[in-house]
């Protein structure tokens, strides 16, 4: 039996739902954080480029607006959002285009809103714009679940003064924090190689929450890792998951690192025992 088989159950009705908890859509995440996100608070979500943080907060905003009658806003920054909804649609078959055309989800491209990305001069969002065009969206749509991704463009990068970028991280975080009754969760990349928990090493304070995506390689197998570094007002231990990505559904979560470990310890004690087969003459 398969690991998606043996933690199968019905989408629709899988859990008891809180009503201060959002929950995320990944089911065993959900578990552990009694029902999924604190309302009302700031999560972040780290990890190098390509290791699912897109997937892990649109699959947030889904669950949200599919399930819960819960409308998202998802800001996009790095990438148009007609590309993130094509992507999703190729690869897990999601029709986020039918979510937004009933105003469940709406999708806003900061880049027209901002000069971040200007050849000659870079401008910096003032955290207090990014907070208003949220609140139009919020007010209009009734949005309560938010998603930045990723967070780094706004800050003009030419910046290299960390007390510069702490205190513009703290002003967008309590620009948001104002904004009632929305859960958010703000990505950031991390640069590869670098054994950081978020890009300029500020946002991990600032927010309830974080979530750290990677790569891990054990005897030959490479998977991924979900690490639960940070869960403020939740009784949660700091953690590592081991999960996938499948079509249709998205994160799904196979074990705890160590579990999963042990299984592998298994197979690989099993192909040893194998017989050697002699090379034909």
């Amino acid at each position: 039996m398969s690991y998606q088989e043996q933690y199968s159950y019905d989408y629709q009705d899988y859990y008891q739902v809180y009503d201060n908890r959002a929950p995320t859509g990944i089911w065993y995440l959900d578990q552990l954080l009694q029902g999924g996100f604190r309302k009302g608070e700031i999560y972040l979500i780290a990890g190098e480029a390509g290791q699912g943080k897109t997937i892990l907060s649109l699959q947030f905003l889904k669950t949200g607006a599919e399930l819960y009658d819960e409308p998202g806003l998802y800001i996009t920054i790095d990438e148009p959002s007609e590309d993130v909804k094509r992507g999703v649609r190729e690869s897990l078959g999601w029709d986020l285009d039918a979510l937004e055309s009933q105003n469940k989800l709406i999708f806003v491209d900061l880049r027209t809103h901002f000069r971040t990305y200007a050849k000659e001069e870079k401008v910096t969002a003032d955290p207090r714009d990014i907070a208003k065009i949220i609140l139009e969206y919020v007010k209009k749509f009734g949005v309560k679940r938010l998603v930045i991704d990723p967070i780094a463009p706004l800050i003009i990068t030419s910046h290299t003064d960390v007390l510069w970028v702490r205190e513009y991280m703290r002003e967008l975080v309590f620009q948001v924090r104002k904004i009632k009754d929305i859960t958010t969760i703000m990505t950031s990349e991390i640069p590869t190689g670098e054994n950081k928990i978020s890009r300029f090493g500020v946002e991990e304070y600032l927010a309830s929450g974080v979530i750290k995506l990677e790569l891990m390689e054990y005897r030959g197998f490479v998977f991924r890792v979900m690490f639960l570094r940070k869960m403020r007002w939740t009784a949660v231990r700091p953690q590592k998951l081991v999960f996938e990505i499948y079509p249709h559904y998205g994160i799904y979560i196979l074990d705890r690192l160590e579990n999963f470990m042990k299984q592998v310890d298994v197979w690989y004690a099993a192909l040893g025992q194998q017989p050697q087969t002699q090379p034909s003459t």
